[in-house]
């Protein structure tokens, strides 16, 4: 019996501790390369959704002040400039006048900030200085996103068209 487990033993095979220490050390390689890669996608991830939000979003205060100027919201507030009010307007609706019962909407939710996760998007109204980080209340005519983080050419996300 001490020949069979002699023979097994010699032919059993394991890893040294060499082979383990370099197949280790080309795992961790392996990583610390993926690592900043997949941060990067995860990065442009976020700036694909920022840019796509503030489209929508404008787009939809476009509309609004597009049916507005074509008196088809009924009359608008005076100082509004025909933008709407706030950015809820543009998901409540607007009702038509005339039409009973019957809103337009602009927007079925607001978008979520990817860099902030909230829908809490800083504002600006036509009287605001357009660098401004403060919004006046008058009305809404451009959206930014609120995050302090900047893009990797040096470029604010606040300041994103």
């Amino acid at each position: 019996m001490r020949v069979v487990s002699a023979r097994r033993r010699k032919w059993q095979g394991g890893l040294t501790l060499v082979e383990l220490i370099v197949a280790f050390t080309i795992l961790i390689t392996l990583s610390a390369m993926a690592l900043p890669m997949a941060r990067y996608k995860v990065r442009r991830e976020k700036e694909r959704d920022l840019r796509v939000a503030l489209r929508e979003i404008r787009t939809a205060i476009d509309k609004y002040k597009d049916l507005a100027e074509q008196n088809q919201l009924g009359t608008q507030k005076l100082g509004s400039e025909n933008y709407p009010e706030t950015l809820e307007v543009l998901v409540e609706g607007v009702k038509i006048p005339g039409a009973q019962e019957k809103k337009i909407r602009f927007l079925r939710r607001l978008p979520i900030d990817p860099f902030t996760r909230s829908s809490d998007w800083g504002k600006r109204a036509v009287q605001d200085d357009p660098k401004s980080q403060s919004w006046g209340g008058q009305n809404v005519f451009d959206v930014y996103s609120k995050t302090l983080e900047k893009a990797p050419d040096g470029t604010s996300y606040s300041e994103w068209e």
